[in-house]
Order: structure tokens, then sequence, then C-alpha cells
């Protein structure tokens, strides 16, 4: 018999296993100071492009007076208790419908967290009988959704539609003989390479096979199609997606999430989804807050103007200057490049220390061995300027790659800035 604890002492995973060099640093770094562009790190000032906050909404002054007002009015324990016993108020459900409005569905349905609601909305749609069929490079939230699931699921090459076609037709005589149904689960915008899902594509699938599709448009919701309601509105097949879900931890600058779809399925999710039924309602000032950044997505589309300069002139710039950005169609900029994890280190400590750029670094097993993903997050509260510093000082860092100039297997563990 095995002690639970040895086990997990032996076997840190695939990040933990950097914990002793990397924690507080290259993962769990502490940036400090007002949510922008310019921020503290490690006693310094930074050039962030690594926070989730596109339309600059964070720190916006009618943002700040809503939470301020309604923290205020109410506390953060209001509405206390779940929303089916005693936590439900006529803000969540304006908020609702508003959402659901804005995406196009009959109905909404706001659930506290995004990664937990995908989990749970996965659990909640699918039997035993039903076959699950999703993206490969789908998000971790999607996968641990499938995961629970304790019926047949498939995956499909990422973005692959022939693929797609020929799982379906596998999907299809599974569920057949079991008397179940097919669901479809992919990305608007997949979060780590910037790629659209090919929502077009996948809608016209449903001329020759019979399934149902859910999409999370975590990094569409608020960036994405003319009004910025999101990647089904930019592909023009809002009607033929099924279920919508965004979160608010993106383009909202907040806490929370939202699935819309019609009334009957949203009513099937607010009775049965266990994770929201045995949680406590939103709290108000984050509902309140939701309604207002709504509502600035909705009434300033200057705002949604000025993120795509910024991303245009960002992704521009790198491409121009001969930089690998993947096949991004959405804000999210990958910047690849060759390298082992010990380069990485140094490269990273070397663009946060000695230039003041702070971006994320992703490594295997994310991306493939030998790759070193520098992931950018242009806002609307970037400036052409901050656009221009950083290709210069990408230059600068891949040309130090390339010398060789970066250890290939001494990790910086001490954070040793290169002069």
């Amino acid at each position: 018999m095995v002690d639970i604890f040895d086990r997990i002492m032996g076997t840190p995973g695939p990040l933990g296993q950097y914990q002793e060099f990397a924690d507080g640093y290259y993962m769990f770094p502490q940036l400090v100071g007002e949510i922008g562009p310019h921020m503290q790190f490690n006693g310094k000032e930074v050039l962030c492009w690594s926070l989730n906050n596109y339309l600059g909404l964070a720190n916006d002054p009618e943002v700040r007076k809503a939470d301020a007002e309604a923290a205020a009015q109410y506390g953060m324990a209001y509405p206390m208790g779940a929303r089916m016993m005693s936590g439900d108020t006529k803000y969540h459900k304006e908020l609702e419908q508003k959402l659901a409005d804005f995406v196009g569905k009959e109905a909404g349905y706001l659930v506290n967290f995004g990664y937990q609601a995908m989990v749970s909305i996965l659990d909640c749609l699918l039997s035993r009988r039903d076959v699950v069929v999703y993206d490969a490079e789908s998000h971790a939230c999607i996968y641990d959704g499938v995961r629970l699931h304790i019926g047949r699921r498939f995956s499909f090459k990422h973005n692959d539609m022939e693929d797609l076609r020929q799982v379906l037709k596998r999907a299809t005589k599974f569920a057949e003989e079991q008397d179940g149904g097919v669901l479809v689960v992919t990305e608007g915008v997949f979060g780590m390479s910037g790629e659209l899902g090919k929502l077009d594509e996948i809608v016209a699938l449903k001329k020759e096979f019979n399934f149902r599709l859910i999409i999370d448009d975590a990094h569409g919701f608020g960036t994405m199609g003319k009004r910025g309601s999101g990647t089904a509105e930019h592909f023009g097949v809002e009607d033929g997606i099924d279920i919508h879900f965004a979160t608010f931890a993106k383009s909202m600058a907040g806490i929370g999430a939202f699935v819309a779809s019609d009334r009957k399925i949203v009513d099937h999710l607010r009775f049965n989804m266990r994770s929201q039924i045995y949680a406590k309602s939103l709290p108000m000032p984050m509902v309140m807050g939701a309604l207002k950044r709504l509502e600035m997505i909705q009434t300033r589309p200057e705002i949604r103007e000025k993120l795509w300069n910024i991303t245009h002139a960002l992704q521009k710039g790198l491409r121009e200057n001969g930089f690998n950005i993947g096949k991004t169609e959405a804000n999210v900029t990958p910047v690849f490049l060759s390298g082992t994890v010990a380069q990485a280190t140094h490269l990273v400590v070397d663009l946060r220390e000695n230039y003041g750029i702070f971006c994320s670094m992703v490594l295997y097993p994310v991306v493939p061995k030998g790759t070193i993903e520098l992931r950018l997050i242009p806002t609307a509260v970037h400036t052409l300027e901050d656009v221009e510093r950083t290709v210069n000082v990408f230059k600068e860092v891949r040309e130090k790659l390339d010398k060789g100039i970066y250890p290939l297997d001494q990790i910086n563990n001490k954070r040793i800035s290169f002069k």
C-alpha cells in the first residue's frame, strides 16, 4: 500500500518539477501597482504584456466607480446563499438577460468562475449514452469537463475539419448504438495561439451530421465581431452555435462567467448544474460591475478599435522583423523562438531585469520541446510607443539567443541578469 502523500512528493508534475527555481519569478510572479501596461515587478517598473485586460476596463474610472458604489451599498456578502435557495436578485437576472441578448440567445445563466463552469456545464449536459467530441488543443477546463464524462469521447486534430468529419462519423455510430447524442466542443479563440476556431466550417458540418455545438469564447467575447459580441458574430454563425459560453475574466476584467442558449436548455442548467446549485451566489459588486462593463462594451466601440489598432501594430511589427507569431487572428500574440528551457530562463530574466519587459513564458508540455513561446496580450491602454519599444527589445534578445549568449543547460535559478 502506498501513502498518498509519499506518492505526491515523488511525482511533482510537469510544472511542479520546476518549483524550486521558478516559484515567485517565472511562476506565481507578483505584479504590483495599478493594473495597466506599466507596473512594478521585482522592485522595478516593467512594461507589462501579460494581463487579459483587453479593453483596459480594470482601472477605467467609470468601472471603478461602479465597483466602489456597489461595494459600499451591498458589501461583498449580499446576496447570501446559493441562487436557488436565497441568493437570487433582479440584478442577477437583468445581467443574464442582457448578456443573452448581446450574444443572440434566448436566455442566459450566471456562473461564478469560468473554469469551474465549463467543467460543470459539460457534466450537466452529457449522459453516459452521449458522445463528446472536442478540439485536441482545447483549454484545460474543457479537458477536465470531458474527463468527467463516463461515456465515449473523441478528440479531433486541432482545427482540422476533415479529421473532425471522420471523428463525427465514428461518434454518430456510437451514439446511435447507445441511443445517445453528440456534443461538439471547441473554442472561439484559442488562448495560447490566438487562432480562431473554425466555427463557420463546424456549423456547416451540421448539414451532414446531427450534433449540438458549444463554444468557449473567453477570449472572443468583447473583442471579436462588429459589435464585440464574440467569435460567432465574427463568422456570422450565431444561430449555429447551440450554447455560447464566455467569462468575465478577459474583456470585462472581472470575475464570473455566463452561459447562453435556448431558454429550455438554460433552465435545465439552472436546475441541474450542481456546482451552482451548491455554490454561493455571485456577490452584488461583481454583478453591478459586470453590468457597467457590458454597457461600456456595447456603447464605446472606440475602446475595441484602440485594442485592434495596438494589436495590428504589434503583430505587423513582429512579422516585418521576421518573428514567427503563428496563425493568430485574434489579440493574443505568441512569439515562437527556438531554445532550451535553460535558455528561456535567461532570456526572460534579461527581458525583465535589463529591458523592463514583462510577458509570459510558455514551455513544454504546452508547446513542443525546443520551443519557447513568449505570449503577449495587447490591450486598449497600451500605446504605439509601447509597441515600438517591445519590437526593438525582442530583436535584441533574439540576437543574443541566436549567438548563444544564453547558456544552453544552466537554468537561471538565481535570477542573474545579463548586461
